[in-house]
């Protein structure tokens, strides 16, 4: 059985052999191709490709897979889907010639796995589609858990770059890969690089809460962005937020580029999926913040797919996470 080290190896290697790719299908016009999911979601050519080919390099590098994916092939297999299901099967076989549209279908439904197991991968292929589809942030989001503990995570951040000074809006020329183990701290490689000298992160943060900056999701959907602005206020802070798509708002908080990220509940039966969160909350903790739901609770990924006993997510600097909580507490309970 291969150790935890050496399953974050091969998950660095596989969410970095297809960080190139994924920006390429980002940047082609034909990548643009997507469909709308049953829960409205859209779901591109590049969910579909990382997915199958990040399945097959784990089951390659470990022997066997029980992962837990965001994709499913059933949205490929319709005839409404045709030119999808073609676009996908071109962009895999440009990293594996030769596959069938079978082989490719079967790749993505190793992901099909129901979070039942005692120890399984988790992936979110394209974390931030919308933003992807605006040529925007996006990760690809790798973890694995074991008896409901995350034990590693990987971001491939193909558009957030090492320089701070460049806005989130602006495409990197070089991405970043985040990554963590439990209890060994958090590092981030360029994704031109991958098997370069990693480079530690901690957060680094001001005490004061009149500076904390905050950043939150581009979309409106997924947060309630009059909420954080309400909990900013009431907290008199004053720092400019910032707004970008994916698990990258755990990695900026985690390397100090923001002091907190505030995910508040779209509405009262919203759950947040295990594929959101795991990766980008272990590298936000062990690079030394605060990771909790908005009640104060840890993040439980013992419940299956879904943090079913969670509501909301608060990742902050230590300094600011209890004050960020109180605020919570006082303007919405």
């Amino acid at each position: 059985m291969m150790s935890t080290s050496q399953l974050l190896a091969a998950a660095v290697q596989a969410v970095a052999a297809t960080c190139a790719l994924a920006r390429q299908i980002q940047l082609a016009s034909g990548g643009m191709r997507h469909i709308t999911k049953d829960d409205y979601s859209p779901v591109t050519v590049a969910d579909f490709t990382v997915q199958a080919l990040i399945a097959l390099k784990l089951q390659e590098a470990t022997g066997e897979l029980v992962m837990v994916g965001e994709e499913t092939a059933a949205d490929l297999r319709g005839v409404h889907s045709v030119a999808l299901r073609e676009a996908v099967v071109a962009a895999v076989c440009q990293s594996r010639p030769g596959l069938t549209t079978t082989e490719v279908m079967d790749a993505i439904d190793l992901g099909n796995h129901d979070a039942t197991a005692d120890a399984y991968w988790t992936l979110d292929p394209i974390d931030g589609t919308k933003g992807f589809l605006r040529g925007g942030q996006y990760a690809i989001s790798l973890s694995y858990i074991s008896h409901g503990e995350v034990l590693l995570g990987v971001l491939g951040c193909p558009n957030l770059g090492a320089d701070f000074t460049t806005t989130f809006d602006q495409p990197a020329i070089d991405g970043t890969i985040f990554f963590a183990q439990r209890h060994a701290g958090a590092f981030w490689v360029p994704t031109s690089d991958a098997t370069s000298n990693p480079v530690p992160m901690r957060v680094t943060s001001s005490t004061d809460i009149a500076m904390m900056r905050i950043c939150e999701s581009v979309e409106a959907g997924h947060s309630r962005q009059d909420e954080t602005r309400r909990i900013a206020a009431h907290l008199h802070a004053r720092g400019v937020p910032a707004r970008l798509d994916s698990q990258c708002k755990y990695a900026v908080v985690a390397r100090g580029q923001a002091d907190a990220y505030i995910r508040m509940p779209t509405r009262a039966d919203y759950v947040e999926k295990i594929w959101d969160h795991a990766a980008g909350a272990l590298v936000a903790v062990e690079a030394g913040a605060t990771v909790s739901d908005i009640e104060g609770k840890p993040l439980d990924f013992s419940q299956g797919a879904t943090l079913s006993k969670n509501r909301g997510i608060v990742c902050a600097a230590p300094a600011f996470h209890d004050k960020l909580l109180g605020a919570i507490e006082a303007l919405y309970h």
